[in-house]
């Protein structure tokens, strides 16, 4: 693959379309992982020092997109946003020494997150 064919799908990517319900879940994931917010979890609240920060959110709303080509889809589902979010997310969330201490892993918060936090706002 040559440079004008990498940068062809890179406008392809963005074009798939994000429909606002599904971003909407996509943005509330993002600020589940910021300790005491409006979307947080009690393990965001435990264990998290600093969250993902808006490049979390465009990684993750990208990461989706190509998950949805890969699929043979033109549109992200809420299935996209959950098989990236491990991989788009967790160096992006640094724990606390409370953390440190009990072994906790990012991805065991990630995974309370991706349960807790519901598909359609409340």
């Amino acid at each position: 693959m040559d440079g004008p064919e990498l940068i062809k799908w890179q406008e392809m990517v963005r074009q798939v379309i994000l429909a606002p319900h599904v971003q909407d879940y996509l943005v509330r994931l993002n600020l589940a992982t910021h300790p005491d917010g409006p979307h947080s979890v009690d393990a965001t609240n435990n264990y998290v020092r600093w969250g993902a920060s808006p490049r979390g959110a465009q990684t993750l709303a990208l990461a989706s997109k190509v998950r949805a080509l890969l699929d043979g889809r033109y549109n992200v589902s809420f299935e996209d946003i959950r098989r990236v979010f491990l991989p788009a997310m967790r160096h992006r969330v640094l724990l606390n020494f409370e953390a440190q201490a009990e072994g906790v892993e990012p991805d065991q918060v990630l995974l309370d997150i991706l349960e807790k936090v519901p598909e359609k706002a409340e």
